[in-house]
Order: structure tokens, then C-alpha cells, then sequence
């Protein structure tokens, strides 16, 4: 077998792997669209291109009064947007702190920010009850946002640290040398170079709490403060009206906000990935 030759099935190979991916990826989220168009509430009747297709689904998610879709659609931008800037935030002050300066226990918090990775949320759930009742936020939307929080900064601070280090101390020692403080340097040097590693934390914080079930399953109690992945799986657990169809339409509407997100945010989100696993 000559080189070209080799090379030709080489590239077919790859191509027809891309293919099968593609389907594998695309085939459900196809099915979902075309079981949100069908008629009626019956999973097994839903076809990638239904016959009798129809907007009714949607139509009924967002004028009619017993759908609660608008307000759980709502409280999930709300958790999402503050859990995305104030995930941002404190991850970015953590992250700068271990990676310009030295103090007692530098070392030793990377490592517990790494342990912290290992052991599954469900493990948490109980003292996370705990917690938020023993402070009154249990069953709030800023409960959720809290436990988000908290939990994105051991692996983001990680991540946006090993891109801080790749960014030249000269620029500091250069800014000090020009009367510039600590802060100045942080917002007006590190930050405007840290813009793509800025935007995947951003970008993961914000999908999160649209796509996450179980904690908002464990704190909120109300039907007026769920979120969308809550919110619909009451669509499909009620003993006597499972409606399959609604719960595919109000679910294919998840992606919209990520979609719009992921789409202004997508110049950066490439070098930042790439940047961010960096060791320093």
C-alpha cells in the first residue's frame, strides 16, 4: 500500500468517525425537536419529522395560566447570571491571590482545591440542607446561588490560576515601577489579558444551574421558586398526567440562553480552554 493511498483511507476514516459522532450527538436532540412539535402528550408516537406537527407545545409553555414555564424559566436565567458573575469574581481574586503572592498555606490550599474535586456533590447534600436551613435560605433562589458558588471556586480557581501564571510577571514589576498599586494592576493590566479564561469560567457557571436537577431538587420546596430542570420534571412524574411533549418543548427552550451565551462569549472560549490547562 502506497502513501497516497494510505492517506486517502486515513482521511475516510476520520470523516466517517466525525459522521458517527455527528448522528450519535445530533439524533437525540432532532428526536427531542420533533417530539416538542407532535400532538398529544405520547413519547412513543414522536418522529424526527412529525406529520401533524404543531407549535401548541410551546403556545401552552407560555400563555396558558395553570403553565408556571415563564416564571421557572425566569428564576433559572436569575441563578444562573448572578451564579456566572459572582463565580467570576471570586474566582478571579482567588486566583490572582495564589498565583502573584506567597503566603503560609499557598501549596498546601492548590492541593486541598484539587482533593476538594475528588469527592461527588451528593456526598454534601445533607450538610447543605443543614446549612441552608440553620441560615433561612433554605427554599430561595439565593440559597441555590450560595452552594453554586461555593462550589465552583476549588476547580475554577485552579483552572484560572494556571493561566495566570502564563501571563509575565514583568508586567507587574513594570506597573509598580509607574506607581501602580495592587488593585490597579489587577484590573487594568491582568484582567483585560485574562478575557478568555474569564469567559469559559463564565460560560460553565451560567450552564450549570440551567442544567443541574439535584440541588435545586434538595433546596427549594416551592413551585414558584423552581428552576426549569425542576420545574419540567414535574411533567413527566405526575402519576396522572405525564406529558412528554411539553417537557420536550420546555426543555429544547433550555438551550436558547446557552446558545446566545456560548455564541458571544465563543472568540475567547478556544485559547482560554487552551491556556487554562497550563501548569505553572
Amino acid at each position: 500500500m502506497n502513501l497516497k493511498t494510505k492517506s486517502k483511507i486515513e482521511v475516510f476514516l476520520m470523516y466517517a468517525f466525525i459522521f458517527f459522532m455527528f448522528v450519535i450527538i445530533a439524533y437525540p436532540l432532532l428526536w427531542t425537536i420533533g417530539l416538542s412539535l407532535s400532538p398529544g402528550t405520547n413519547i412513543y408516537g414522536a418522529s424526527l419529522l412529525p406529520e401533524n406537527w404543531s407549535l401548541e407545545n410551546y403556545r401552552w409553555l407560555f400563555f396558558d395560566e395553570q403553565s408556571q414555564y415563564t416564571t421557572w424559566y425566569m428564576n433559572s436565567l436569575f441563578v444562573a447570571t448572578i451564579t456566572s458573575i459572582l463565580s467570576t469574581i471570586v474566582v478571579c481574586f482567588t486566583a490572582y491571590a495564589f498565583s502573584r503572592y506567597q503566603f503560609v498555606g499557598k501549596k498546601n490550599g492548590l492541593y486541598l482545591f484539587l482533593v476538594l474535586q475528588i469527592f461527588p456533590v451528593i456526598m454534601a447534600m445533607v450538610a447543605i440542607y443543614v446549612l441552608l436551613n440553620t441560615i433561612g435560605l433554605l427554599d430561595s433562589l439565593w440559597g441555590l446561588i450560595l452552594i453554586y458558588v461555593g462550589g465552583s471556586i476549588p476547580m475554577n480557581a485552579f483552572l484560572v490560576k494556571g493561566y495566570f501564571d502564563t501571563l509575565p510577571k514583568e508586567l507587574d514589576e513594570s506597573a509598580k515601577l509607574d506607581g501602580a498599586g495592587h488593585f490597579r494592576i489587577f484590573f487594568q493590566i491582568v484582567l483585560p489579558l485574562a478575557k478568555p479564561i474569564l469567559a469559559v469560567v463564565a460560560l460553565f457557571n451560567f450552564m450549570n444551574p440551567l442544567m443541574d436537577f439535584i440541588l435545586p431538587r434538595i433546596v427549594l420546596r416551592s413551585p414558584e421558586n423552581y428552576t426549569l430542570a425542576l420545574g419540567l420534571f414535574n411533567f413527566v412524574s405526575d402519576q396522572f398526567a405525564t406529558n412528554f411533549t411539553r417537557f420536550a418543548a420546555g426543555a429544547v427552550l433550555i438551550a436558547v440562553p446557552i446558545s446566545i451565551v456560548f455564541l458571544f462569549l465563543q472568540r475567547y472560549l478556544i485559547s482560554g480552554l487552551a491556556s487554562g490547562a497550563t501548569k505553572g
